[in-house]
């Protein structure tokens, strides 16, 4: 994890970079993005017809590329991107490339801290992972899914491993897909494959299977429970007990399951995104519990607030008391904590973030088409060009704000008494 005691929290507002100066030296600048501690904002520039590169703080990369995409800074703050040289892909990590080259690149992913950088490859219609500049040495004929373990220790993502021609229904009926973890797939295989998900210590993989054309069931390391369902999604690993838990549909309805047995009770209309509180005592899941109403689900009990359009981003509070999350109704967004929403509403929001203590929430929300900060139903009358997710301090006094306002990207770290009186 990143030490964020270590970023700098003096009260104040400091300038970084000039972005107006970009927009005149450069052709065009792409979208800017943040570094996590606020100190670096980056963004493509066009220098040329087919020459691009990445300038930061308004000093720009001497390396220069066919094409860049993807650009982002990771959580240990060092920004990469996949960068074309001479038609080939590869990913450049503070200005320096990998050495290898592929045919087509994407998913950028990083580890929790940062140190580790995967992605998908594809080179001569094969298609691999690579991470840190290493690829897998087997190929497969197709590839989804691809993930990184939360450690950086491994990568995984289903794969093809048998070739069937368009009329050769059979071939496909009898599996010709599977997992693999670095390169090595399971024995196993399976009508589909879709999400694989590695345990945050990277010893198990479970990924959702269909077993025949009509059954779908939950597979770990290449084993599939032994109950199937008209439907399953994402599962999920128990942060103690390595159990694997996945929302799965049986009777027309929705429930959650723990190595094949029902844990909650059946009644759901749709059921997904479910995750443990950091102590484990607590789940909770984004539910339908009528068809065209969302809410929150916690260890099977819904709230009592609903929403009509959607509910995403679920974030469980540090200390595992609290639940926020974001709901829509009839275009406009809100944030609803512990089932209770706030008064306002928005043309966007994004996801919630919790102060350590867990006593107060924030997040970036959009209006009237400037970007500001709700925090504790309370909007900031500060308002922006452009913004990105606030941080909190360690101790959770101060909230960091990096933002562009009158063409200008700007750190300013502000006390919360100041935003929540």
């Amino acid at each position: 994890m990143i030490d964020k005691s270590e970023w700098d929290w003096t009260p104040g507002c400091r300038q970084v970079s000039d972005v107006d100066q970009w927009r005149r030296e450069y052709n065009w600048v792409e979208e800017f993005h943040a570094s996590p501690d606020g100190e670096k904002v980056a963004a493509v520039v066009n220098l040329a017809e087919a020459e691009y590169s990445i300038c930061v703080n308004g000093k720009r990369w001497e390396s220069v590329f066919d094409r860049i995409w993807s650009p982002r800074f990771g959580p240990d703050g060092r920004m990469a991107a996949f960068v074309s040289e001479t038609g080939e892909w590869t990913v450049a990590v503070d200005a320096v490339s990998w050495e290898n080259k592929f045919a087509y690149i994407w998913n950028l992913a990083f580890s929790s801290d940062g140190r580790q950088i995967a992605a998908a490859i594809q080179q001569d219609m094969a298609y691999a992972m690579v991470k840190d500049d290493v690829p897998w040495e087997k190929t497969y004929a197709n590839l989804t899914s691809p993930s990184l373990c939360p450690d950086g220790s491994k990568t995984s993502a289903a794969v093809q491993i048998g070739d069937f021609g368009e009329g050769e229904i059979h071939k496909y009926q009898a599996g010709v897909y599977t997992a693999a973890v670095d390169g090595n797939n399971w024995d196993s295989r399976f009508v589909n494959v879709w999400k694989t998900v590695l345990s945050p210590d990277g010893a198990k993989l479970a990924a959702e299977v269909r077993t025949s054309l009509y059954d779908y069931t939950i597979a770990v390391d290449g084993r599939p429970w032994e109950k199937t369902y008209s439907c399953v999604w994402e599962p999920i690993f128990h942060p103690t007990r390595h159990t694997v838990i996945a929302p799965v549909r049986a009777d027309g309805k929705w429930t959650l399951a723990e190595d094949g047995e029902k844990i909650w009770p059946s009644g759901f209309v749709q059921l997904w995104h479910h995750q443990f509180s950091p102590d484990a005592r607590k789940l909770a899941a984004i539910a339908a519990p009528k068809f065209g109403r969302w809410t929150v689900a916690v260890d099977g009990k819904p709230w009592s607030v609903v929403f009509k359009d959607l509910v995403i981003d679920l974030v469980h509070s540090p200390d595992s008391s609290r639940i926020a999350v974001l709901g829509k109704n009839d275009g406009q967004w809100a944030i609803c904590v512990d089932g209770r929403k706030w008064h306002q509403d928005f043309n966007m929001v994004w996801k919630p973030v919790f102060s350590p203590d867990s006593s107060h929430v924030a997040a970036k929300v959009e209006k009237n088409g400037k970007y500001g900060i709700a925090i504790d139903d309370t909007l900031w009358n500060e308002m922006f060009e452009a913004l990105w997710d606030p941080v909190f301090s360690p101790d959770g006094d101060s909230l960091l704000v990096r933002a562009v306002r009158d063409g200008k990207y700007m750190r300013q770290v502000i006390a919360v008494n100041e935003l929540v009186k």
